[in-house]
């Protein structure tokens, strides 16, 4: 037993963002609440990241704050933020500031620098047993496939692409960093959620033609899209 009375560990966790495109309270308020109503098991007091990047002009951060928070989400971080006074009044407010992906600084050179090849190399997390619910399996970086069935009440998330060969009952979130191009393939669909780059459909939303069925799920103009596996 450590003798310390805490430990600082690593760690990953999915979350929502909410990219807000208007500073308008009442329309923020209103179009939240619609969306917690499509998936209140989903969503209701989830925690989020708020992306500020689309806002210009200014911003009554304040009240902003309290309309988000009315509609029972959490809000954990914001993000996208560059506006200098509106980092300010995020600051004062006591919420994190979130930097998604690292800027670089320039770098001066004497002279050009021939440039390394890099050849990619793409991983997969191979899971060759049943996922039980309460399971949380997570492919950073890469695909994930899974040859068995995979619970109710179980998760999958991957950077990259979904594969399961089973029975699958649990939730599948595949392009979990945002990758927009990650699909999901599936045997047997009967998930209580899929998601791709954080566009997701519950399982009421799926078509009946597909439930229970060999099925691949992708986006296609930024809309979640299935099709039969062939």
């Amino acid at each position: 037993m450590s003798n310390t009375p805490i430990e600082l560990k690593g760690s990953s966790f999915t979350l929502s963002v909410v990219h807000l495109h208007d500073a308008k309270p009442e329309v923020i308020r209103q179009a939240l609440e619609d969306k917690i109503a499509q998936a209140p098991a989903f969503l209701q007091h989830a925690p989020v990241v708020v992306n500020v990047s689309a806002l210009e002009g200014p911003v009554n951060w304040p009240q902003l704050q309290k309309t988000i928070a009315a509609t029972g989400l959490r809000v954990v971080g914001i993000s996208g933020c560059k506006d200098t006074e509106l980092k300010a009044e995020i600051e004062r407010a006591g919420l994190p500031l979130l930097t998604e992906g690292k800027e670089k600084a320039p770098r001066q050179v004497s002279a050009p620098e021939p440039v390394p090849v890099v050849t990619p190399v793409t991983k997969t997390r191979l899971i060759d047993m049943p996922v039980r619910s309460g399971q949380r399996i997570y492919a950073p970086h890469c695909d994930l496939i899974v040859t068995s069935h995979v619970s109710a009440g179980a998760e999958l998330i991957a950077d990259g692409n979904i594969h399961v060969y089973g029975m699958m009952r649990g939730r599948a979130l595949a392009g979990a960093s945002g990758d927009k191009d990650a699909q999901i393939f599936c045997t047997h669909l009967t998930p209580e959620l899929v998601s791709i780059a954080g566009e997701y459909w519950l399982s009421d939303k799926i078509p009946a033609e597909f439930y229970g069925k060999a099925a691949r799920l992708q986006l296609i103009n930024d809309a979640l899209t299935i099709q039969p596996l062939n």
